[in-house]
């Protein structure tokens, strides 16, 4: 049962419009949310998955670092602080962009997975010269069915959000065009009254 407000019904209305774009900050409000889930789960579990295949492979680089040449300890180590720097900076990109509906930091997080992580991840994952642990391996594995997972949520999603706003593009152009028009046909009209 609502309970009974002294309010008037357009004093309500215009305080609650106004609150709600005060607090609110959703740009969809009319058009639904485009937010993807399923790739809100995959980076959720992954922030919490990063710490553990950072510790796990800083471990296992430290235990093979003496048994490799010195060109692969220069690729192994870069490889990691490259992983490491590019998947703080890529969860953070994927999080706002997702959320906050944001086509352009979805796409950086697109790009950063598919041009940085994943050729770094392969690399470690099958070059023969670089001594594979089974714990490495296991992580490694891991965290590529996570990159991957997301590289195509991330797709959908981007698909998704472009599609609507180009719609709403369009939707825009229609009306500042159907409004512009009325002004046109007034000054045809009076023109065709004059002449």
């Amino acid at each position: 049962m609502a309970a009974h407000t002294p309010l008037p019904p357009n004093l309500r209305w215009g305080l609650a419009v106004f609150s709600s774009s005060l607090f609110i900050n959703n740009k969809t409000w009319d058009s639904g949310v485009l937010a993807s889930l399923p790739l809100q789960m995959m980076l959720y579990f992954n922030v919490y998955y990063f710490p553990v295949w950072c510790l796990a492979e800083g471990m296992m680089l430290q235990l093979k670092y003496h048994l490799l040449p010195w060109h692969y300890q220069f690729l192994l180590v870069t490889a990691f602080l490259i992983l490491s720097l590019a998947e703080g900076s890529r969860l953070y990109l994927g999080y706002v962009g997702n959320l906050q509906e944001k086509v352009p930091e979805l796409a950086g997080f697109l790009l950063l997975s598919f041009l940085i992580q994943l050729p770094l991840l392969l690399f470690l994952l099958t070059d023969s010269h670089v001594i594979r642990l089974p714990l490495e391996m296991a992580v490694h594995s891991l965290f590529l069915a996570f990159l991957v997972a997301e590289i195509v949520a991330a797709f959908l999603a981007l698909k998704t959000m472009t599609k609507q706003l180009a719609a709403q593009f369009n939707l825009r152009q229609f009306k500042e065009g159907s409004r512009g028009r009325p002004g046109q046909g007034d000054t045809a009209g009076q023109a065709a009254e004059e002449g």
